[in-house]
């Protein structure tokens, strides 16, 4: 290796692999999570339309004001919470620890989940304790709070679904675990238009949480849009480490127009994207397959040898994801984005063959 890269890398970066996302070529993609089904070519033109009002040769406006008003308008968000747009929830997690934690409290959160909230709090030089969920994907409420007690945690991240398991955890769980958090709590509600509840009335109730949400999972994951609302003395001092002019004015106008123009499509797609994922659980557990109950876009699904089974699926050109190296208590399981009809139906024909 070069001497200057060994010299100047930072030790635990240069020990580190990096986050790695395959070319998916021409395979049917069901290992993102990502909405399948994209805008009509007269949906595109209205939008193009809006586009052509840009002004690439200038920087976009830094505060997002005109989108965070749509935000507002869409969620129905009162005025006294604040709101904070991000280059995707991977941005909003680092901001959020930059402004938080200053190395010697840690990030805790359930594991496993989303884990980009402990590879953002390593990458910060912040550290991570996950503190384990019980057989049933439920938060050990006792086993948490005697963490938070011990660690002094000052970012904790519950995401709602959670994410790889699917699964709302008990409400009265939830709220005993922000009751009793010494640090400031953020509620990941990237899957929350599948979801039967979010928890944007607790912003009222509780002065130390946060709700972090994104654009991605309804159909705009190439824009990298989320945003962080909240009472509003919380965003403004975390809004001070955001990069400015971290969202484009592209992403801006086509996110707003989503939110105005297409937010009838976008919540229709949703609401088909549900049937098919319990249309699609029904399948599995038809043919004696371990599918669990999922409040998001995606499945997770236990069977044996699932690196077999995954390496199988991809020969027949699907991808979803392998867990079984994830975390201990993921061994057996892969998870399954929810896409078309048609893809799931070739993914049932698939796992026929990997499975028989």
């Amino acid at each position: 290796m070069n001497k200057w890269v060994q010299g100047l890398i930072r030790p635990d970066v240069l020990d580190r692999q990096a986050y790695v996302v395959a070319d998916p070529g021409d395979a049917i993609r069901l290992n993102q999570m990502e909405n399948p089904y994209g805008w009509d070519a007269e949906f595109w033109a209205e939008c193009m339309q809006a586009i052509q009002r840009c002004e690439v040769n200038r920087y976009p406006d830094a505060s997002g004001a005109q989108l965070i008003q749509a935000i507002r308008q869409h969620d129905r968000l009162a005025d006294t919470w604040g709101v904070m747009l991000g280059n995707g929830s991977d941005e909003i997690i680092q901001t959020l620890i930059q402004a938080a934690c200053d190395g010697t409290r840690p990030v805790m959160a359930p594991t496993p989940t989303f884990v980009m909230f402990q590879i953002i709090a390593q990458q910060c030089r912040v550290p991570f304790v996950g503190v384990e969920l019980d057989a049933n994907w439920q938060l050990d409420r006792p086993g948490f709070i005697q963490a938070m007690q011990q660690h002094n945690p000052a970012l904790v991240f519950l995401a709602q679904p959670n994410n790889p398991t699917g699964t709302l955890y008990h409400e009265a769980d939830l709220r005993a675990i922000i009751e009793a958090c010494p640090g400031l709590v953020v509620i990941d509600e990237a899957y929350g238009p599948f979801s039967p509840r979010n928890h944007q009335a607790w912003l009222d109730e509780y002065p130390n949480l946060v709700l972090m949400r994104t654009f991605s999972k309804l159909g705009l994951a190439g824009l990298r849009c989320g945003y962080l609302t909240g009472p509003a003395e919380w965003i403004e001092q975390i809004n001070k480490v955001r990069l400015p002019y971290n969202l484009g004015v592209l992403n801006q106008q086509v996110a707003h127009f989503a939110l105005t123009q297409g937010a009838e499509l976008m919540a229709e797609q949703a609401r088909r994207l549900i049937a098919s994922r319990e249309a699609l659980i029904a399948a599995f557990r038809k043919r004696g397959w371990q599918a669990y109950d999922s409040d998001a876009n995606f499945i997770l699904l236990e069977v044996d040898n699932p690196s077999e089974v995954y390496a199988d699926l991809v020969t027949q050109g699907i991808l979803i994801k392998d867990l079984s190296r994830a975390h201990p208590s993921l061994a057996r399981c892969l998870r399954v984005s929810i896409g078309t009809p048609d893809e799931n139906q070739q993914l049932l024909h698939a796992l026929d063959r990997a499975l028989a």
